[in-house]
């Protein structure tokens, strides 16, 4: 960020006593306490909508969030002479949540099933999104995988990272076809009511002594609950080596706060289900230039391929869990 930038808080009615780095970003110390000071690549459009989802959450007592200052002209973004844009929120200070404390992530899950209560809207905000059915965006990453196995059969000399890659690309291109199949036949057909955080991991989850708050609203949609508790989940699931017990200790907590219907428990399955890692190893190589690649995307890779009879005995085991049927499944 430009440190130019700093002189467009006169635009705001604060007094900063002093600025300096943290998170990507420019804190700021003023009489108001400590704010934040950032660019904004989105839509002026998908601020307003932030704003609003915000306001009306704490509205109905969700108040453990972020809030969007507005400059002395009550807008929400402020715009430097090179037509960039910048935002003010308020700050907390502490720590990310800490994601081998289970007791603590068991918290963050019963915080989001918390936020999912009341982020359930029936009029929409104008400036939403509503996300892409799961089936479609697995079906983007499917034709990617496809175009990136016919490019790595072509080529005549593999490093031994493509060796390893090419030697387990079928059996994971064949699971994503499966998955994204069974998923566009289950897919449920409601309009989705739900704001999502849609970045619902520990870097947003900030511990400030005994209370936790929730930050960073900025890819918020509209989409089903599950779309935030999968993100989570497969987070923690593939720190852990997908020990059981961390998924169903994730979902038992967010259960305790919140209901999970029974399409949406078919929803995760498929969302857990799919070899999204494996895409997203796939994706980093295809796209990043493949002269050099470094040797973390092999242990990456060699990871997932080593976790793949943990992650199929936890996907078996939650579908006994919460009875879903073969006919189902």
């Amino acid at each position: 960020m430009n440190d130019r930038s700093i002189s467009l808080l006169e635009n705001y009615d604060i007094e900063v006593l002093r600025t300096w780095r943290g998170r990507g970003a420019i804190l700021c110390e003023t009489k108001q306490g400590t704010l934040i000071w950032k660019e904004y690549t989105g839509h002026k459009e998908k601020a307003a909508f932030q704003d609003a989802l915000l306001t009306t959450i704490r509205e109905r007592g969700f108040e453990n969030v972020e809030s969007i200052l507005k400059n002395k002209e009550k807008e929400l973004l402020t715009q430097d002479q090179d037509g960039t844009f910048y935002i003010l929120k308020t700050y907390h200070e502490g720590r990310e949540c800490n994601v081998k404390d289970m007791d603590e992530c068991a918290r963050a899950a019963q915080m989001l099933a918390r936020f999912h209560k009341v982020s359930c809207m029936e009029d929409s905000f104008p400036g939403g999104s509503m996300s892409h059915p799961a089936h479609v965006e697995f079906e983007k990453h499917n034709k990617e995988l496809r175009r990136v196995r016919k490019y790595l059969k072509e080529r005549s000399q593999k490093t031994d990272f493509e060796i390893c890659l090419l030697k387990n690309y079928d059996y994971f291109f064949n699971l994503a076809l499966q998955i994204t199949e069974e998923l566009r036949f289950y897919q449920s057909k409601g309009e989705n009511r739900f704001v999502c955080h849609g970045d619902y991991q520990h870097h947003n989850i900030i511990i400030c002594g005994n209370e936790m708050y929730l930050i960073n609203f900025e890819k918020c949609v509209y989409d089903s609950p599950v779309k935030d508790l999968y993100l989570f989940m497969r987070k923690l699931l593939e720190k852990s080596g997908w020990v059981q017990s961390v998924g169903f200790d994730l979902v038992n907590a967010y259960e305790k706060v919140r209901h999970i219907e029974k399409e949406e428990y078919l929803q995760l399955y498929y969302r857990l289900a799919y070899p999204e890692k494996f895409w997203k190893i796939v994706n980093f190589y295809y796209n990043s230039g493949k002269a050099w690649i470094p040797g973390k995307n092999l242990e990456k890779l060699c990871k997932v391929t080593e976790q793949e009879k943990n992650k199929r005995e936890f996907l078996d085991k939650f579908k006994l869990q919460y009875g879903l049927c073969p006919a189902e499944i």
